[in-house]
């Protein structure tokens, strides 16, 4: 019995030791916590922002997207045009809705921001008919923040790893993005015999309010094949009627869901339709002459059957009965004037008068 008071004794000092040395390792943890300098609690933030980001490309979406890659190169015909898209049209909502991200849900905008802030894909440096995708072209983030007014916390880079740059959603000037411009091929692939349309590049305008009235700013051009991956798996929301998501940002500019204005297309002097086309009239109508120049191209590849001289049914089954009839009554004529002039004798030639032989006495 004492035998086990002693076990006893010895157990309960080392469950209270035990416990002692574990309350002052979190007492110094907490006071070594709230020693560390600003700097390392932001670079927490700024790596948890990083964590809860937009997610890396698995390898089956990056060889999918290499799959739906559209090439144009070898292309026969193509026509390259500029469209302006207003997103404060109905129909091209679901690009700018919602506004401030809420339920899982981001803008084309938003999901572009996080994208470049993440350094998972590059912005270039906006050119006006003279696109560059080269190295020399990429904009540094910091330079585009301070160039646009965007709010951001830098944030020194820990052993090798470089600046961070948080930006807080509330931040991100999604709202001021209201347009976009599309850079579009229309191409003829004679290889599968399609006509097709590819988008090259996208532009976000951000618009703002000055003095003189309302400004507007294009920001940067982003080749649509970086995007696509991310924008593949992101539903929207396309009618106010059906509320079912069932289509993504890349089927709206796949399907060309939005509607979209031309205001340039590609032509050796690289001129706007605003330089030849001074008055409001006069760039709708060359808007129309353009997009008809697309249809008429498109109908010209294929056999198009005349169907304009097609009758009612009825009256065409009418007008073949008595054809019929006709072909028929004409050859039953033509063989029994046939026949009559077989059968009938010819016709006896006139013979001289015939004189009397008789003697006579």
């Amino acid at each position: 019995m004492k035998r086990f008071y002693y076990i006893l004794a010895i157990a309960s000092a080392l469950f209270f030791t035990a416990t002692s040395i574990q309350a002052q390792e979190e007492t110094g943890n907490t006071q070594q916590r709230a020693r560390r300098s600003p700097q390392a609690t932001r670079g927490e933030r700024a790596n948890d922002k990083k964590d809860t980001g937009i997610p890396e490309l698995t390898v089956r979406a990056q060889d999918m997207n290499e799959r739906m890659t559209q090439e144009v190169g070898n292309a026969r015909w193509m026509r390259v045009m500029y469209r302006q898209i207003d997103l404060m049209k109905e129909k091209n909502a679901p690009l700018y809705y919602p506004v401030t991200p809420m339920n899982g849900q981001m803008n084309l905008f938003s999901i572009i921001f996080s994208l470049i802030s993440e350094g998972k894909i590059d912005a270039y440096q906006y050119e006006d008919g003279y696109e560059d995708f080269s190295d020399n072209s990429k904009i540094n983030l910091k330079d585009m923040l301070d160039r646009f007014g965007i709010y951001y916390e830098e944030v020194p880079g820990q052993g090798n790893q470089g600046t961070t740059f948080v930006i807080n959603e509330s931040d991100i000037p999604s709202e001021t993005v209201r347009s976009y411009y599309v850079k579009e091929a229309w191409y003829f692939d004679q290889n599968n015999s399609v006509f097709d349309v590819k988008t090259l590049a996208i532009c976000p305008i951000m618009t703002t309010s000055g003095d003189v009235g309302e400004l507007t700013m294009p920001m940067f051009w982003i080749p649509y094949e970086s995007i696509r991956p991310y924008i593949n798996t992101a539903f929207i929301m396309t009618s106010n009627i059906n509320n079912a998501m069932t289509f993504t940002l890349d089927d709206y500019f796949r399907r060309r869901m939005f509607e979209g204005e031309i205001y340039k297309t590609q032509n050796l002097m690289n001129q706007p339709l605003m330089a030849y086309c001074p008055t409001p009239d006069s760039i709708k109508k060359e808007q129309e002459r353009i997009e008809g120049q697309l249809v008429a191209f498109e109908k010209s590849l294929w056999f198009q059957p005349d169907t304009t001289q097609v009758e009612d049914p009825k009256t065409a089954k009418k007008a073949k009965k008595a054809s019929a009839r006709g072909q028929n009554g004409a050859t039953t004529e033509k063989a029994v004037k046939e026949k009559t002039v077989k059968t009938k004798a010819p016709k006896a030639e006139k013979s001289s008068p015939v004189r009397s032989v008789r003697r006579r006495r």
